[in-house]
């Protein structure tokens, strides 16, 4: 298929399919019958089971609003809906949003340009998501990836935030109730607040795990965050000045990065084995690794992003033609820790 490249005011659109080749040394997930995260996840609605049908989506033009590619778990995201769009045979619209509501408003325009039949829509900022819809295409399928994106949403995609945080609140609560009889000094809550419902839903969510085993958490510190590694630092080495006699601080973070973010501001500050950390996502080698190796990171609800595009172009293939799916599209969620996660990923880590 020809690639072809438009220059938005600073976004780039492609227009086509396969424009990054999709590279994973990743293994598939296997099932586990011994962990209940496992379980959860399986009880959910609806979980991704195959890819897309070759050849299914020709004829179709679908449009995808990336959140933002310099996100590891963004991109990975983004490597997998290519994949299948390429794998169906669909025309796929890619557009970045560069974590930016102006950005994102020009893809929507874009997306109305190119006369797209359906749009996945990954943009950042829920508050900004009426201007965004009002700017696109009427009448299509749009789904919500992750974020809220009201009024044009028609379907929810990607993670259970209640039950990806609950999950990985349960591991950190059987641990501390193992460890330390549940006794901590602080829980930080490292949030990204701008993505309303998810951040609300996920964060609470680790609280309400964690109780079940420890009862409702108290010292409380909410920290708001842009979810990357560099601000979890700055943000972390604050909150680390903030509590100088701290000896068993718990850190959950809306992501991986936070987490990343969280320990190097404990290193720097000579106060490593004082964090105790839980988060969300599993993207890529270097969060698989620092599970993996790092014992002070006690959790990690893993979602496979890898496997977001084996919901998002089969699914939206089906919308398009006017077939029935379900309303809430998950993906599927599992607890690991350090001695889990390479039964789902192959790792060599230093």
């Amino acid at each position: 298929m020809v690639r072809k490249i438009l220059a938005l005011s600073g976004v780039v659109a492609v227009l086509g399919v396969g424009v990054i080749a999709a590279t994973s040394s990743s293994a598939a997930p296997r099932a586990s019958t011994a962990s209940a995260a496992a379980t959860t996840a399986a009880s959910s609605p609806f979980v991704p089971s195959a890819q897309a049908v070759p050849g299914s989506g020709k004829g179709i033009k679908i449009g995808y609003l990336s959140n933002d590619e310099s996100v590891p778990i963004v991109h990975v995201i983004s490597l997998g809906i290519e994949a299948q769009a390429k794998r169906a045979g669909v025309d796929l619209v890619f557009c970045n949003g560069a974590g930016s509501d102006s950005v994102a408003l020009q893809c929507a325009k874009t997306f109305k340009t190119e006369k797209v039949q359906g749009i996945i829509n990954f943009q950042h900022d829920t508050a900004a998501a009426p201007s965004i819809c009002a700017a696109g295409p009427k009448g299509v399928p749009v789904f919500a990836v992750d974020i809220p994106q009201p009024p044009c949403q028609t379907n929810f995609m990607g993670v259970d935030n209640t039950v990806g945080g609950e999950i990985a609140g349960e591991e950190l609560g059987k641990y501390f109730k193992s460890h330390f009889d549940c006794k901590y000094d602080a829980w930080v809550s490292l949030e990204e607040p701008e993505i309303g419902a998810p951040n609300t839903e996920r964060m609470g969510g680790y609280r309400i795990g964690f109780a079940k085993y420890c009862g409702t958490v108290h010292n409380l510190k909410v920290v708001g965050f842009d979810a990357s590694e560099a601000m979890g630092e700055t943000d972390m080495a604050d909150v680390l000045t903030s509590l100088p006699a701290a000896k068993r601080i718990i850190v959950v973070s809306i992501d991986d990065e936070g987490i990343e973010g969280a320990f190097a501001a404990a290193k720097t500050a000579g106060r490593s084995n004082e964090l105790y950390a839980g988060s969300l996502g599993m993207a890529d080698t270097v969060a698989r690794c620092g599970l993996k190796t790092n014992p002070n990171w006690i959790t990690s609800t893993a979602i496979f992003p890898e496997k977001y595009g084996w919901v998002a172009i089969p699914y939206m293939i089906k919308a398009i033609k006017k077939e029935s799916i379900p309303t809430n599209l998950f993906v599927p969620l599992v607890a690991v820790t350090g001695s889990t996660i390479g039964n789902y990923y192959k790792l060599s880590c230093s």
